[in-house]
This record gives C-alpha cells, sequence and structure tokens, in this order.
C-alpha cells in the first residue's frame, strides 16, 4: 500500500508539472532587478556547491537534463561561494575549470562526498583527489589562489548575492526567474527541471520578433 502511494505521489507530482504553466510566487520568483544575459542564447544557471547532498542527488537528472538542451540555450555551472568550505569547494571547481579537468573531476567529487563518504574538504585532501584524476598536483595548488580563479570566485560571490541564492540548487533562467525544487507532491528535482524548460520556452517566445 505505502509503495502504492508512493507511485500514485510520483505520477501525480509529475502530472501537475506537465499540465501547468510556472506561477510566480509558487514555481519561481522573479528576480529583481533582472541581471544582464546574453542577447544571442538563453542562459541557465545551475548555482550549487559541492557540499551540497540534495546538489549531488540532482546532480544525476542535471547530467541528463543538459543533453536534451537547444542550442539557444546555455548552460552553466556556479558555485556557491557562501564562505567557509563553501567557498573552499568553489575555488576548485574553478581551478578545475581552468586546468581543463573538469569533464573528468565534477561528477567524481559528488561522487568521493556523498557515496564514498571521503573527507575530502582540506586542500591538501584536495589536491591528492585532483591528482588522482590525472591532474597535476603542484599545478593544482598554484591555480588555486591564482589571479584567474580568485577573479571568478569574486564573480559567483556577487552574481549569487546580485540573484538573492539563499540555497543550494537553484535554477536561474536568464538572469530574471529564481528556481527551487518543489515538494514532492509536484515533481521534487524533475518537476523542477520541467519548470525551468517551461521558462525556457517562455523567454524564448518573448525573444521572437513581433510579427509584422
Amino acid at each position: 500500500m505505502a509503495a502504492l502511494v508512493l507511485l500514485t505521489a510520483a505520477f501525480a507530482g509529475a502530472a501537475y508539472a506537465q499540465s501547468t504553466d510556472p506561477v510566480e510566487g509558487r514555481d519561481y520568483t522573479l528576480i529583481t532587478p533582472a541581471t544582464e544575459t546574453s542577447a544571442d542564447a538563453i542562459e541557465v544557471v545551475e548555482v550549487f556547491g559541492y557540499s551540497c547532498s540534495h546538489c549531488a542527488h540532482f546532480q544525476p537528472l542535471v547530467s541528463q537534463w543538459k543533453k536534451t538542451l537547444a542550442d539557444d540555450v546555455k548552460f552553466e555551472y556556479l558555485p556557491a561561494a557562501f564562505g567557509g568550505v563553501w567557498e573552499v569547494y568553489a575555488r576548485v571547481y574553478y581551478t578545475a575549470e581552468t586546468m581543463g579537468a573538469l569533464d573528468k573531476t565534477h561528477d567524481a567529487l559528488f561522487e568521493a562526498l556523498h557515496t564514498e563518504r571521503r573527507p575530502v574538504s582540506k586542500i591538501e585532501d584536495l589536491a591528492d583527489f585532483y591528482a588522482e584524476h590525472g591532474v597535476d598536483k603542484a599545478q593544482f595548488l598554484s591555480t588555486l589562489d591564482s589571479f584567474p580563479v580568485n577573479a571568478k570566485v569574486a564573480t559567483a560571490r556577487e552574481r549569487a548575492a546580485a540573484w538573492n541564492i539563499e540555497g543550494t540548487p537553484t535554477m536561474v533562467v536568464a538572469g530574471k526567474y529564481r528556481v527551487m525544487a518543489p515538494p514532492q507532491d509536484r515533481g521534487g528535482f524533475k518537476g523542477m527541471l520541467e519548470i525551468v524548460d517551461r521558462l525556457i520556452a517562455r523567454e524564448r517566445a518573448a525573444r521572437k520578433p513581433a510579427a509584422a
């Protein structure tokens, strides 16, 4: 009976997300003022943190969902630099990005922290972890506190503040819509991505030139 209830709730949540347009205050928050984004693409950003267990659960869904995005959508991750270990992981993310190592380390770090439960939070431990994945340890450590990484962390902090990010994972669409996961009866993380899809469609329609 419990399984039947859970299954019914899952279908109800999916049906809810599929049958309704996103509503401000329920499905998303309008960011005011909106931040400027590219006119050439609809920008979608996931604000995340490696230490966030919800982000770890969300990541497999995001990985698959990204593959479905149209060419006019630009997706990016933005690590939340809230301070403390959050800032350490934000710095680590941009170090891996700068060194071209994200593809082989992004999912792996989530797995190490949340599946293997490895205590990978200190700089030396993180350097060893990245070395295990083919990243030069000395270069990693020097890049970690480099000007490009410092600048990216500062920019990430400013963008998250402009969007009033208070938790993760949070999705931001076109610099104007802030989306967090709805309750399970409204789809949970899958519902969150469906809301984002609908907001992308809304933004795409709004950018179309008016018919003559």
